[in-house]
């Protein structure tokens, strides 16, 4: 797909800004002064458990949901349900597939070119562009509804790309998609980016934000819990060594070494962690020790198990682990 033309090239460094959003339903209030901003070529990471407000904050991004207060602006412009010219520089891939099963990949995006407006001496290009992009330009005229799930999604970014749009919104677009639609996906994101597209990524793949934003946002219960770069988000969680030792505490073991839980089974887990100021060394040190007191003490190591910061750790500190339906 040529990118060299797309409407994020030449642009404003902030592409979409996002102020006070808050949105009620009833007496539930789902979003509550939710502000961000994400820069052109941005890919941006929207993290929250089920029922956390992302969602509905999509939605209001692009116009189909409105606000009860605040304000979305794309490159400078209000977005509002009436904006049609502002709405067609969003793109949006749902978490639900929104394809025509009856239709074959090419009629499913010349249906939504045409509802893009895409002038009909482009759209024949254009459809072609989007399905050498995400790998099915050889399934053109196959049936949708024969495609495996991997391939329906990619047929579903497809759709979103279809018209070059300024922001694209993707809401969980790899779940249920084997490794290689996914990481198919993932390439396909990161070339969007380099073009100058800039993309909302919410999803509840850690390693996939982690891997491909350079920031991201966790809120949880429509309010924003922390904000920032990758790497300053991972500061706040502190590397840990979890050691697991055959019975309960051992004697000569200092309060100060590391917190003691006893488990189901008699066993004692230590967790020693490398808190802000500290190296590795002294991490290491105290590692040592410990071995050192269970040598004494002739108790057995069970286990040892290193925890490096990342935000799956940081997700569930800040939105804690309990099913959420």
């Amino acid at each position: 797909m040529s990118l060299s033309d797309s409407p994020g090239n030449g642009q404003s460094r902030t592409r979409l800004r996002v102020r006070n959003l808050c949105r009620s339903f009833g007496a539930r209030q789902v979003v509550s002064d939710l502000s961000f901003d994400v820069a052109t070529g941005e890919i941006f990471g929207l993290l929250g458990p089920n029922g956390a407000g992302k969602s509905t904050t999509m939605m209001m991004i692009t116009g189909l949901l409105s606000a009860d207060s605040g304000s979305v602006l794309l490159n400078g412009v209000p977005v509002t349900s009436d904006a049609v010219s502002v709405r067609q520089q969003l793109g949006f891939v749902p978490q639900d597939l929104a394809i025509y099963s009856e239709l074959s990949a090419e009629e499913n995006l010349r249906f939504f070119g045409r509802l893009y407006r895409i002038p009909a001496d482009q759209l024949g290009s254009r459809i072609t562009e989007a399905l050498e992009f995400v790998g099915l330009a050889e399934r053109r005229r196959d049936e949708a509804g024969t495609f495996s799930g991997g391939m329906k999604r990619r047929l579903n970014f497809a759709a979103a790309i279809l018209h070059r749009p300024a922001l694209l919104i993707l809401d969980e677009p790899t779940v249920g998609v084997d490794p290689q639609s996914r990481s198919h996906l993932l390439e396909c994101i990161r070339r969007l980016q380099e073009s100058g597209t800039s993309v909302i990524y919410a999803s509840h793949y850690m390693e996939e934000v982690q891997a491909i934003c350079s920031r991201a946002a966790i809120v949880d219960h429509g309010r924003m819990l922390v904000c920032g770069t990758i790497p300053e988000l991972l500061s706040a969680i502190p590397a840990e060594i979890s050691v697991r030792i055959k019975g309960g505490p051992m004697g000569g073991v200092s309060a100060d070494l590391g917190a003691a839980e006893q488990i189901q089974g008699g066993d004692t887990i230590y967790s020693l962690k490398l808190n802000s100021g500290e190296t590795t060394t002294q991490l290491n040190n105290e590692l040592r020790n410990l071995l050192g007191t269970a040598h004494d003490e002739q108790r057995e190591v069970v286990s040892i198990r290193t925890l490096e910061p990342n935000l799956e750790r940081l997700f569930l500190s800040l939105t804690g682990v309990s099913l959420r339906d």
